[in-house]
């Protein structure tokens, strides 16, 4: 059949389609160039790159796009799809349809502007949390002018192929051509199912590159389609017995010693001389606080100038990397001191009831343990991980009308949060318990609204504003916890979720996992700074150190202050990397490793060092088991 023909058929509406996904593609694509061009780093070579991988998976996710049009076309009778309701029903269907790729497309802009990939994990939780992201979509664009604009759009595409759409319409056929027409249809995105990923092509020299040769689109149905993956299956492996041996030299300390000969029992005994020093525990993890905000990582906005203050007078942990690019991610790291296994952060997976965390572990103490939460902590599975792993939650619904001065999409403000924490904390040195509250503030997020008249940037101009918002509420706080009588005895932890931004022109860009950690106690603790590289699941360790705790252990980190870990493990949700001794092993998807050589900001290629991969493959594979196996669970 010539493609004439194959045109002017009831398919050929598809095939119009098609052509208006590509078009619509192609100046998505064209434009976020234009918008990171300097980041590009384009030659000619690239440049072809870029448009032929892209036409590639535009093809294939109007494969994905069309199969429940195809279905419709095979199995409605001439009589039907002749008729003149139909062809109405037709025109609202097609130009919904366009409007969707429209729609998509004014998003990946938005969505490139804050995190600078196409769609990915993070959409896919936009698509299940309605209610935030709706209503941060509305307090943050003008979504009326969008709208219009989309509308007016998607009308005018209509209007110049509507002659040709109604050819399609007029068409006569038979069942079998169609089912023949339609089995072809269908065999493409089973083909491309079964044998493509978003790795089938890539850039690997610039990830900004990559990037844009994806489709926004088929990126979200390869998000639904890899939510977990299986270590093994995707990764480079070894021997568990000989990655669980290496494990336990990795992960033995001075002060430990394994309870069992069994290679698969990571638990441990940590032993400290002398008593336990039972201080309260007030960490406050702030959303997205890049290290780069502060001036003495060699930020010039001053917008974090009572941080920098408080830093100066804290034990200031200047070498100290986030796992992951999500506030899930940061907060598995930080109470359960385990490595980024790929997929899902486990907060967000099933089984994932009473393991072992940093909560668990105080709690078996004494402790009273809180979550305390800004927003509601469905969003994210947090309430549901915190509140079975040895956690209290309180959230957004637990504060009273009175109690809440401003609040957004996302939560109240960062005042309200930590006056509640306040209230928390009272209760809890009022029944004689010592208290450790985990608080998550959401200030430092679009649409970064707060409180007017508390600093000199306006609210709901951006993000320098709402960091600046945040470290003037920190500020606050921490002259008003001065009043109270549990403050002496209290360890004011400030620590970052993630970075503002991980966007690199490299897999794993090492400076937008840099983020900062500062322990406040003026009455406990000698202000100094720590130079030794850690990461975020040294976090817990660390901790029980400085509360001079013997305890039984399973956490992957290590005390930063008596053991030096030297080493951080950073990922995303597919690649993963282990930093040492500057240097970055990344471990990718089938089965692929890269490595960097890293001097100050450069990161450039070199040559793997084999033992360095080891290292990361116990790490991951390890984790990864322990997880699966149920054999990271809290046992009193």
């Amino acid at each position: 059949m010539k493609f004439r023909n194959i045109l002017q058929s009831r398919y050929g509406g598809l095939i119009i389609f098609g052509l208006i996904f590509i078009a619509l593609s192609f100046l998505v694509r064209t434009i976020l160039l234009i918008k990171d061009f300097q980041n590009v780093e384009l030659n000619i070579i690239r440049f072809f790159k870029i448009y032929t991988f892209g036409l590639f998976y535009d093809l294939v996710a109007i494969s994905y796009f069309i199969i429940p049009f195809v279905f419709y076309l095979l199995i409605v009778p001439d009589k039907i799809f002749n008729s003149k309701i139909h062809r109405w029903i037709s025109y609202a269907f097609f130009t919904i349809s366009i409007g969707i790729i429209v729609f998509s497309g004014i998003g990946e802009w938005f969505f490139w502007e804050e995190f600078s990939v196409r769609y990915n994990f993070i959409a896919v939780d936009y698509l299940v949390y309605t209610h935030e992201v709706i209503s941060n979509i509305k307090e943050s664009y003008p979504m009326p002018i969008i709208i219009f604009g989309m509308l007016l759009l998607s009308g005018g595409i209509f209007a110049l192929v509507k002659k040709q759409f109604d050819t399609c319409i007029n068409s006569q056929s038979k069942f079998v051509n169609r089912l023949i027409t339609s089995i072809v249809l269908w065999m493409i995105p089973t083909i491309a199912f079964l044998t493509i990923d978003k790795t089938s092509a890539e850039i690997k020299e610039n990830t900004y590159s990559n990037e844009l040769a994806h489709n926004g689109i088929y990126q979200v149905f390869a998000a639904f389609r890899n939510n977990e993956l299986d270590y093994k299956s995707f990764y480079q492996s070894m021997d568990d017995k000989e990655a669980f041996t290496n494990l336990r030299k990795l992960i033995k300390t001075s002060n430990s010693e394994f309870i069992s000969n069994d290679v698969f029992d990571v638990t441990r005994k940590i032993n400290y001389p002398g008593e336990d020093k039972k201080y309260n525990i007030m960490m406050i993890t702030v959303e997205s606080l890049s290290g780069s905000f502060f001036t003495r990582f060699g930020g010039t906005d001053n917008i974090t100038p009572n941080m920098d203050t408080i830093a100066q007078q804290s034990l200031f942990f200047t070498n100290f990397y986030a796992t992951g690019t999500r506030t899930v991610r940061g907060m598995e790291a930080l109470t359960l001191s385990l490595p980024p296994t790929p997929g899902y952060s486990i907060v967000k997976r099933p089984k994932n009831e009473g393991m072992f965390t940093f909560g668990n572990v105080l709690k078996s103490k004494g402790y009273e343990t809180n979550f305390i939460y800004a927003g509601n902590g469905y969003f994210d599975n947090m309430n549901y991980f915190f509140g079975n792993s040895g956690y209290n939650i309180v959230d957004k619904k637990d504060f009273e009308k009175d109690e809440i001065t401003f609040e957004n999409a996302w939560g109240v403000c960062d005042e309200d949060l930590f006056a509640k924490a306040m209230q928390v904390a009272d209760k809890a040195h009022q029944s004689g318990k010592p208290f450790h509250n985990f608080i998550m503030t959401t200030s430092n997020h679009r649409p970064y609204t707060y409180p007017e008249g508390r600093i000199d940037i306006p609210s709901h101009t951006g993000r320098k504003g709402a960091v600046k918002y945040t470290d003037y509420a920190i500020a606050k706080f921490l002259r008003e916890a001065k009043k109270h009588e549990w403050f002496n005895n209290t360890l004011f932890v400030i620590v970052a979720d993630h970075c503002a931004s991980s966007a690199g022109k490299t897999s794993l860009p090492v400076k937008k996992y840099h983020i900062p950690l500062m322990i406040y106690a003026p009455e406990i603790i000698d202000a100094r700074e720590v130079n030794t590289m850690a990461s975020q699941i040294d976090f817990a360790p660390t901790v029980m150190g400085l509360l001079n705790m013997d305890y039984t252990s399973k956490f992957f980190g290590k005390d930063i202050l008596l053991d030096h870990p030297d080493r951080a493990l950073i990922g995303t949700y597919q690649k993963i990397g282990l930093l040492k001794n500057n240097s970055l092993t990344v471990q990718l998807p089938t089965k692929r490793t890269e490595s960097y050589s890293i001097e100050k900001d450069e990161q450039n290629s070199c040559e793997l060092d084999k033992s360095e991969l080891r290292d990361a493959i116990t790490y991951y594979q390890t984790a990864s088991y322990l997880f699966h196996h149920k054999r990271y669970n809290f046992k009193n």
